[in-house]
């Protein structure tokens, strides 16, 4: 009996190919689903995964967790955007390939697809910049992914891939990408993805494969490993977003920044004309559209828009995202593993979350005759281990300031046990939830198996009418997907050169054209925070070694190389940095590569501009004010001290009693500024000791320069403040 219940169990829970593959004379590949549920796909994203030689448990969870799992859930794809492994050292320092982490990485995927029984040709796997650390050609000896990962065995080798599921005459075309760097860099400068024109029009074709064959619209999802945030444009000034604008994308799937930034890492695009939100950044996660006409005719041209969803990473999260398409409407779960395997899994499919909804939604609604039988029944997917007893929708009103329950209705399987998967339905009047508040009506689903355990989706909010609720991105989560740093870097750098050359060079031309002189009598006789920047940074030019030599560093950060180091993982290539890129040389030819990395090298480049150089520049202009104002109060001493001795009585006016205070602390502002003196010596240091690491330089050789100018002036500037 046993043996028979666990020969039924795994019947149920072991997939059944209702899936016929086809390829086109052009090589693209179709997928026709023959079972049902209708109208209804469903796929699984994975992201940075980081399989890491220093942290085993990231692969042995894994190939513990997503074999089951993919098992239950029986998805029409799975997709792997990237950073497939980890390529780094213990120190988290160097950043180049380990092949051992890439053989875990097959061995882990092999057993995966075993454990879920699907087929191998539904995976598909994109490099992320850490598979391409140090990688200096795509087919050489150090690109383990050609080599090991799954697009690379089933001879994937594009830089773009399309697949099109279809059930019935609707289809829905997933294109995914590779926009890494064509010459891998080893880290930190290899942070963005590197669309070139020919893969922007690679997209752009794959993305048109059914404009003129299909009379249904098509949904276009693609997926690849970088936010439009971290993407940097064409030569010709092209990007991604323009490409998926043109397509009016249901969402772009990506990657690469992990959950340590918020879980709020979506981001809406549309058509704009605002130079600012379309080119340098965005302020919020939805844009404001501009008004536009109702146009409800049967050929009415998509709205130019698009949803990007970046996902939590496998690295520490342990996610996994389950999306859905139902009739158009895409909709997704991020599941947490952190805890284990679950055992059941809910996937609301319609209504859906107003949260994230498109604009296309709001205008099928205002066009009566574009209302489908899509709005006539609540639906969600379950997925179990165990057979489901009851699924229950739950509707809720906030209208009150609480979740009041409106309506609580049995939902009812829709298919058969030879289907792909549970789709569970309930019909409902959605005309009576309709509102001008999207955020008014709340949506849950119940679901109890055969165990008695009780599982619900996450209580989301949902707009009938297709209004969007708005969310709020913190200051994080702005930081990395509303600033476009691609365009973002350069003014940023020219802007931050040009006030410190200014910190510099104004002072230095009023000390020597202007009549009027900024000194401490000046400014203890009419105060004001532009008296004293000018007091202050006037006692800097006076200090003429530490001022020559800081202007002579700025002017080698422009001009010069900022170090040499090596780039690829063999360890035998160098190149040298500035703050336009790398330059190196190729290895299958004798032609430079110039610039590149830009504007992946901002990472290090303007953390040494704000965090090193303007500090050094401010505390040392710290301590030559220091000095002169000890030097004013010596004086006044030593005229108190004339008057005693002539007996005189002493008189302590305003500017007296300031000076006994100041001699009362003993210098305590110098010592202070010593102390922020010695922390940006420090922070300078632990840059350069990661950089040595990262590159594999030496110090004295490569970089004497960058490393030792700015400690040696601020040492010179304290042992010149030191006596007056």
């Amino acid at each position: 009996m046993k043996n028979l219940v666990f020969l039924l169990l795994l019947f149920i829970t072991t997939p059944i190919s209702h899936a016929e593959t086809t390829e086109k004379a052009d090589g693209r590949r179709v997928i026709q689903l023959r079972e049902g549920p209708e109208h209804v796909i469903w796929a699984v994203q994975l992201s940075d995964l980081h399989f890491s030689v220093h942290h085993p448990d990231r692969a042995s969870d894994f190939k513990r967790i997503v074999g089951p799992a993919l098992s239950m859930i029986n998805p029409s794809l799975v997709l792997i955007t990237g950073d497939l492994t980890d390529g780094k050292s213990k120190d988290l320092l160097t950043m180049k390939q380990n092949e051992v982490e890439w053989m875990e990485y097959q061995n882990v995927m092999q057993d995966v697809i075993k454990r879920s029984g699907l087929d191998k040709s539904i995976f598909y796997d994109i490099r992320g910049n850490h598979d391409n650390f140090g990688v200096p050609i795509v087919g050489g000896s150090f690109d383990f992914f050609s080599k090991h990962s799954i697009n690379g065995q089933l001879g994937r080798k594009q830089n773009v891939n399309s697949v099109t599921v279809q059930i019935g005459d609707e289809k829905h075309l997933f294109v995914g990408f590779d926009s890494t760097m064509s010459v891998g860099l080893r880290g930190p400068t290899n942070l963005f993805g590197h669309p070139t024109d020919q893969l922007l029009t690679e997209i752009d074709s794959e993305l048109s494969q059914w404009n003129s064959q299909s009379t249904k619209p098509v949904t276009k999802i693609t997926f690849g490993h970088f936010p439009v945030s971290f993407s940097a444009s064409s030569h010709s000034g092209r990007s991604l977003q323009d490409i998926f604008l043109k397509h009016s994308l249901s969402a772009y799937l990506c990657g690469h920044l992990h959950t340590r930034f918020g879980k709020n890492l979506k981001r809406h695009h549309h058509m704009d004309h605002n130079f600012l939100s379309q080119k340098f950044f965005q302020s919020n996660m939805h844009q404001i559209p501009l008004g536009s006409a109702k146009n409800c005719s049967s050929g009415a041209p998509s709205i130019g828009e698009f949803w990007e969803w970046e996902m939590g990473d496998w690295r520490k999260s342990r996610a996994m995202r389950i999306f859905a398409i139902d009739r158009g409407h895409v909709s997704y779960v991020d599941i947490d593993f952190k805890s284990g395997f679950r055992k059941t899994i809910v996937v609301p499919t319609f209504p859906l979350d107003s949260r994230f909804m498109s604009r296309s939604s709001s205008q099928k609604y205002e066009c009566e005759h574009m209302v489908a039988q899509s709005y006539w029944t609540i639906r969600a997917l379950v997925f179990s281990v165990s057979p489901i007893l009851s699924v229950v929708a739950k509707v809720y009103d906030s209208r009150s300031g609480k979740h009041d329950l409106v309506m609580e209705e049995l939902m009812r399987k829709r298919t058969d046990n030879s289907s792909r998967g549970d789709l569970y339905a309930a019909p409902w009047n959605h005309r009576a939830f309709e509102d001008s508040s999207p955020q008014r009506f709340w949506l849950e689903i119940e679901v109890t198996d055969i165990m008695g355990r009780l599982s619900s989706s996450e209580l989301r909010p949902f707009s009938i009418n297709g209004l969007s609720a708005k969310i709020s991105w913190t200051w994080k989560e702005f930081f990395v997907m509303g600033c476009q740093w691609d365009t973002l870097y350069y003014p940023l750098l020219w802007f931050a050169m040009y006030f410190l050359f200014s910190t510099l060079i104004v002072p230095k031309a009023l000390l020597i054209l202007s009549k009027k002189q900024y000194t401490y009598k000046n400014f203890a006789a009419n105060r004001g925070f532009i008296n004293c920047i000018a007091w202050v940074l006037q006692e800097l030019c006076k200090m003429h070694v530490v001022w020559y030599g800081i202007l002579g560093y700025l002017f080698y950060l422009v001009l010069f190389p900022w170090f040499v180091g090596q780039v690829f993982t063999d360890g035998e290539s160098w190149g040298y940095m500035t703050y336009m890129g790398w330059v190196v040389r190729a290895l299958d030819n004798q032609e430079s590569h110039k610039y590149i990395g830009s504007p992946d090298v901002m990472v290090i480049v303007l953390p040494h501009i704000v965090f090193v150089v303007l500090p050094a520049i401010l505390v040392s202009a710290a301590l030559a004010a220091e000095k002169e104002l000890y030097r004013v109060s010596l004086s006044g001493k030593k005229e108190d001290d004339h008057e005693q001795e002539n007996g005189r009585p002493l008189v302590y006016d305003y500017q007296g009693s300031r000076r006994s205070k100041f001699r009362f602390g003993a210098r305590w502002i110098r010592k202070i500024v010593l102390v922020v003196c010695l922390a940006v010596i420090w922070k300078h240091l632990m840059n350069c000791r990661a950089l040595i690491k990262a590159y594999e330089m030496n110090p004295l050789i490569q970089f004497p320069a960058y490393s030792f100018s700015i400690p040696l002036m601020l040492v010179y500037a304290m042992y010149n403040t030191w006596r007056v």
